[in-house]
């Protein structure tokens, strides 16, 4: 098994901070479903760390992620899977996000390149982002014939609102530059092109100066006040994606972004 996630620790104030480097190596950073068991059990492997606190996540030099990998064999075999296998199967994207929600450390994603789909799914994840200005973000999944899953519309609506939400998600070929992405409060900080790692190492050296047991309750308060009712609003996104990946739209959608043109959707 090919590791794509690599963990350093113990950088920064009092060495806690730990940086989690995703890279496939492969120019795209794509998430295939090993991808994402990875990085599920590497927010998990700090339930229990006490000496850490606070994480950033990166990906690779000019691409933090393009989102699902449409191209993974596992990922394509959803296609003869049973609605029970299937929906057993796309648990795995909203398990990475919570999981990533769900860390007491502070979480800070470091954005250069692209950030697709479910790139952006998890980093509306974390407590923070910073945005290369080279970098753009996009959500296909409505473009693709689907809807977007991994309860991530109401993480988009707190930090957007209503009205920047439905633009990001609805408008599917619209990519949102790192300065529009700023501007919408999609991200926290925009910095040069190659120069968002350093940023996020610096916000979080002072994260980490702070006292960790106060941070991480105030954090666990602010979230749970945040995200109260995010599970009653998006509790079917798993079944509305297993819904719509079984329609005629979709398979135009996926086969049309794989034969590189344009799609030709019929509400059907």
């Amino acid at each position: 098994m090919t590791n794509f996630v690599a963990i350093e620790k113990g950088l920064g104030p009092g060495g806690r901070i730990a940086v989690v480097r995703f890279d496939r190596g492969d120019g795209i950073n794509a998430l295939s479903p090993e991808a994402m068991r990875q990085l599920t059990q590497a927010a998990r492997g700090f339930e229990d760390d006490a000496d850490t606190s606070v994480v950033v996540l990166s990906g690779a030099p000019n691409a933090f992620s393009a989102g699902f990998d449409l191209k993974d064999p596992e990922g394509r075999s959803r296609k003869s899977m049973d609605i029970g296998a299937l929906r057993r199967h796309l648990k795995l994207g909203p398990r990475l996000a919570q999981a990533w929600q769900d860390m007491e450390q502070i979480t800070i994603a470091a954005i250069e390149g692209f950030c697709i789909g479910g790139g952006v799914a998890l980093a509306v994840a974390l407590d923070f982002r910073i945005m290369s200005r080279a970098a753009h973000i996009r959500i296909p999944e409505i473009g693709l014939g689907m809807n977007m899953s991994w309860q991530s519309v109401p993480r988009l609506l707190h930090l957007m609102g209503p009205a920047r939400t439905k633009q990001a998600v609805i408008l599917a070929d619209q990519p949102i530059s790192a300065e529009e992405a700023h501007a919408w409060r999609l991200v926290e900080e925009v910095t040069e092109p190659g120069s968002a790692f350093d940023a996020a190492m610096t916000l979080a050296a002072k994260f980490a100066s702070q006292p960790p047991i106060s941070a991480a309750m105030t954090k666990l308060t602010i979230n749970r006040l945040t995200h109260a009712l995010d599970n009653l609003a998006s509790h079917m996104d798993v079944d509305q994606f297993a819904l719509a990946s079984m329609t005629e739209d979709h398979r135009e959608g996926v086969a049309a972004f794989l034969e590189r043109r344009k799609p030709r959707f019929r509400g059907r």
